[in-house]
């Protein structure tokens, strides 16, 4: 055991550059991720605020009980569950779509500006998007003022519901492309041209060696990426669904998720512990989820698993 100390010294003292640079992840995920956990036990009890939360009494399942009562939650669970597994498919085809056709640009010039291009709408706030897309889809918006012009009637896709999931997943694969694109190309730099060439030797065509060489080799970028978006697979995207969606009733029957549901008992219900339910109800979901991904992962190929 001394012996081990002094090694565990000697590494400490040897790498203090590397762990000095590590720590302020480590406080990060400490402080943002693990002392949170803690509230978990608000999920048991009757909370109240005048007691705290180490003095409320414990309610047991109670409410999980109320929570699910309602069948509500049953809906909300389906809807994030559906959104987000199109969303991961969707952006799958588009990311490494994109990604394969920028590669076989042979314009540099072209191809930056085409980078740029979609990598900047990542950088908008969901904010600005829900704004630009009153202007121009809103009742009072740009579209409407079109078609009156033209005789053409009123129209707003605020009040079409059924439109709405096609909406969402047309937004989200916009400003989501960019990002996972760059991913893909940073693979596809990555790949030796030797392939490429010695393919083009043996007379393979563009959509050959797509087939054969670029797509085989971004597989394990594909499993990793798809496993992390797992993970979250029943943690929508608050920021875009509370934005594009608000609290228009209209279109919360498709297209509200658990963490707007959430978001909405927090702020206009006095009871916390039903809200502490609902939110641990989710990660106990998404944990569920990503474990049994990585177990099917592991039993197709133990390589492209992420633990």
């Amino acid at each position: 055991m001394a012996k081990r100390g002094r090694e565990l010294v000697k590494n400490i003292k040897r790498y203090r550059v590397l762990l000095a640079m590590l720590l302020p992840t480590i406080l990060y995920v400490v402080i943002f991720a693990y002392i949170p956990m803690g509230g978990i036990v608000l999920a048991f009890k009757n909370y109240n605020y005048n007691l705290g939360i180490l003095e409320s009494p414990w309610c047991g399942l109670d409410n999980f009980r109320f929570l699910f009562v309602t069948n509500k939650i049953w809906k909300l669970t389906i809807n994030t569950l559906l959104y987000n597994i199109v969303f991961i498919l969707v952006g799958l085809v588009f990311e490494v779509g994109f990604a394969i056709m920028l590669s076989e640009i042979r314009n540099q010039v072209f191809k930056k500006i085409s980078q740029a291009f979609m990598f900047l709408p990542y950088f908008i706030s969901w904010v600005v998007v829900a704004t630009i897309m009153l202007n121009i889809f809103g009742s009072n918006g740009v579209l409407h003022h079109i078609l009156t012009y033209f005789g053409m009637g009123d129209y707003s896709i605020y009040r079409n519901t059924k439109l709405w999931p096609l909406v969402l997943v047309i937004v989200k694969a916009w400003k989501q492309t960019g990002y996972g694109t760059v991913v893909y190309l940073a693979v596809i730099t990555g790949i030796s041209q030797e392939l490429y060439e010695a393919a083009s030797m043996d007379g393979a065509t563009v959509w050959q060696k797509i087939r054969h060489i670029t797509l085989p080799s971004l597989k394990p970028t594909i499993f990793i990426m798809v496993l992390l978006s797992l993970g979250n697979v029943f943690r929508g995207d608050f920021g875009m669904f509370y934005q594009l969606v608000g609290s228009n009733q209209l279109l919360l029957e498709s297209s509200d998720i658990i963490d707007t549901y959430i978001y909405r008992m927090l702020t206009t219900s006095p009871n916390t512990g039903m809200t502490a339910a609902a939110g641990l109800y989710q990660s106990i979901l998404c944990f569920i989820c990503i474990m049994i991904a990585n177990h099917v992962v592991k039993k197709v190929d133990p390589e492209y698993t992420l633990f």
